[in-house]
């Protein structure tokens, strides 16, 4: 089992293919989710090391996922790219400059792509507060639990792997 764990939600099969095949060999596991709700689900169940989220997804949207993932202050630690054809949808509903996860706009080449993660590694390590319009939309089922000893052990964790996934982008 490959230690990275990097997860890609987005409906189109191309651009889940697309980004698996335009990241630097190595020992990265890549998960994929068709919608919203299953790439939320496998935040949730597996803790992956990047997200790269499609902003327009069936049964959850992307924007959804979004607001879910920041609203839990240990999700929202982990490194998110942002992906949409269309960038003005995403503008409406999270204004520029985007400082807490990294944007790109479809299609993508491999050089943007890898740019795009170093960046999100880069923005997700910033010390932040909950993003208001997140926490007030998390319904009562999607509130933080205290942390115990065992998520405290997977988030250092997390983090080690993180550190280790970034010196790899650095050096490619």
């Amino acid at each position: 089992m490959a230690g990275r764990k990097i997860l890609v939600i987005d409906d189109s099969k191309v651009i889940r293919v697309r980004v698996r095949e335009m990241l630097p060999p190595g020992n990265f596991d890549v998960l994929e989710a068709k919608d919203g709700k299953e790439g939320l689900e496998l935040v949730h169940q597996e803790y992956p090391n990047l997200i790269m989220l499609d902003f327009l997804l069936p049964k959850l949207s992307g924007w959804d996922v979004f607001q879910q993932i920041q609203a839990h202050s240990e999700l929202r630690k982990i490194p998110l790219v942002l992906m949409s054809g269309r960038k003005e949808e995403v503008t409406e509903k999270i204004p520029e400059p985007f400082e807490y996860f990294e944007f790109i706009e479809k299609p993508f080449e491999k050089k943007q792509l890898i740019e795009a993660i170093k960046s999100a590694f880069t923005k997700a390590n910033k010390t932040r507060e909950p993003l208001p319009s997140a926490a007030s939309k998390a319904a009562p089922a999607q509130a933080e639990t205290p942390t115990t000893s065992a998520d405290a052990a997977k988030i250092k964790a997390l983090e080690q792997r993180m550190a280790k996934m970034q010196a790899e982008m650095n050096a490619s």
